[in-house]
């Protein structure tokens, strides 16, 4: 406590900074932040600082978006001998002193990894997981461990570790979750990108309610090493950011094979060079997308974001894009079987199994088993619920496991037959049905299961504002290792419509 007060002295000394810096930093991207760093109009100390001096201000004072759960005590010295680095041998890449955030599920070496959990206070692995080490091998710098929701269980970010996140464009709304801190964080501009991760729509769910693009790429884009589980099956980590070029370069340094994680050696000979390289805007009049009626809804909860994404939609095809209206019985029977009960069976399965995995691999950590922490009275109430259900023995059923495994087979042919029939480039429908709600209320209206049964890469896009003013996004989701044209398409809309919007809490 005494080291915290003592930062947080110094860095209200350093909040003279921020009105300096303010023009040059605010809302820019992380080449320009690197191209200011080259022609040695600012070094990577007074972007700590200024980075720092916005979580002080903004973070547990003013709309108190409770989105950071850890400091890097280090992140100043590091920016200084990377700054160091920089003058002697040049920059190693574009992320070469760019201060970024880490969801607190990454292992990681500069601070404690607690996965949003009491339960967990102290578990620091001083290792840094595959992604992490990758950024800090590009020179990044990692200043904070975001919020999440505990154990990543849940849409809108509470946890025993934290309380409750809140949203940088109303804070009496939620974030979304479960990267939520992650969300809210990049959004109010504490970081210049940051790191999620997505079982069922942990990047993108927070990607659409804050305003930004976040992938989930194909399984297997990406190493799962040293992040907390959630499913082995269905977890994958990756950015968030506030512009499709910051995203394709961050996923440049983190995507591709890693021995460590089985799952990747699935990427062979299927990464780009270079995503960002590659990123070009889209002659829409190429463009076949098929529109799934059903993913709508047609309560009136979900008018707010259907208006937003039809006149996205409709812009869209006024510069020559393809719109197929997809309905029919079958897929009304597809979307059932992605809400079934048992389409989280997979998830619910795994999160036992896993969970005592990793809990054995720590013995520091006092609770041993699934079963320990679902008796914690610290934890979560909302997981706890869950949880407990879990322990019913219908959920160590294989058989069930297994056929549910297949279920999510049959579901990723069904997609790519569409694609076929149709010729689509592309399927689209909303990321969430409707804007985050209240902090005090619970939200499922999410379509992130089509992408984490069927393993195919799904990209949230920001598509305008709701009736309420918050975030409205649209997702689009595309066959195996099709992740850079999803990112062309949401590079080629945000070149035609920015709908990006500095958050009014945190100017």
């Amino acid at each position: 406590m005494n080291f915290l007060k003592v930062f947080f002295l110094f860095i209200t000394i350093l909040m003279a900074f921020e009105t300096k810096s303010q023009e040059l930093f605010l809302e820019t991207s992380i080449e320009t932040l690197q191209d200011l760093l080259e022609s040695n109009k600012t070094d990577s100390v007074e972007l700590v600082e200024w980075y720092l001096s916005r979580i002080q201000k903004y973070d547990q004072q003013g709309p108190k978006l409770n989105s950071i759960q850890h400091f890097n005590r280090r992140a100043l010295s590091q920016a200084k001998q990377l700054d160091m680095e920089r003058k002697n041998k040049g920059a190693r890449s574009l992320l070469h002193g760019i201060p970024i955030l880490i969801k607190d599920n990454y292992e990681t070496i500069d601070a404690p990894t607690t996965a949003g959990s009491a339960i967990l206070e102290g578990h620091w692995p001083k290792k840094d997981a595959t992604q992490v080490k990758r950024l800090k091998e590009a020179g990044a710098i990692i200043l904070a461990k975001t919020t999440m929701h505990e154990f990543a269980f849940g849409w809108t970010t509470r946890g025993s570790a934290f309380g409750v996140t809140r949203n940088p464009y109303n804070p009496k709304h939620h974030p979304g979750g479960s990267s939520g801190g992650t969300g809210a964080a990049v959004a109010a501009n504490f970081g210049a990108a940051g790191m999620g991760s997505d079982t069922c729509g942990s990047i993108r769910v927070p990607s659409a309610h804050n305003n930004l693009v976040g992938l989930r790429g194909t399984q297997g884009l990406s190493s799962r090493a040293g992040i907390v589980p959630l499913s082995s099956s269905r977890d994958i980590g990756g950015p968030l950011a506030k512009n499709t070029r910051d995203l394709a370069l961050m996923l440049d340094a983190t995507v591709g094979y890693d021995p460590l994680d089985p799952q990747t050696a699935e990427s062979f000979g299927k990464i780009p060079k270079s995503y960002l390289e590659a990123l070009e805007v889209l002659d829409l009049k190429n463009i076949r997308i098929g529109m799934l009626s059903a993913w709508y809804g047609n309560a009136k909860s979900n008018e707010t974001t259907n208006q937003a994404i039809s006149k996205l939609v409709g812009k869209l095809e006024s510069r020559g894009l393809s719109i197929v209206k997809l309905a029919s019985e079958d897929l009304d029977e597809l979307k059932s079987q992605t809400e079934a009960p048992d389409a989280y069976f997979v998830d619910n399965y795994d999160v036992i199994k896993d969970l005592n995995d990793y809990l054995g691999r720590y013995p520091s950590i006092k609770p041993r088993t699934f079963r320990d922490l679902t008796d914690d009275p610290r934890l979560e109430q909302g997981v706890a619920d869950l949880w407990k259900s879990y322990l019913d023995p219908r959920y160590q059923d294989r058989g069930i496991y297994l056929e549910q495994q297949e279920t999510g087979r049959k579901i990723r042919r069904q997609i790519l037959d569409l694609f076929n029939e149709y010729q689509l480039n592309a399927l689209i429908y909303p990321t969430a049905t409707e804007e985050a709600v209240r902090i005090d209320r619970q939200q499922t209206h999410y379509n992130c299961k089509l992408a984490a049964a069927t393993g195919l890469p799904a990209i949230s896009v920001p598509a305008g504002f709701g009736k309420n003013k918050l975030p409205v996004g649209v997702e689009f989701l595309a066959e195996p290792w099709a992740e850079q044209k999803l990112l062309n398409l949401a590079y080629t809309i945000e070149e035609a419509f920015s709908f990006r919007r500095l958050p009014g809490d945190t100017p």
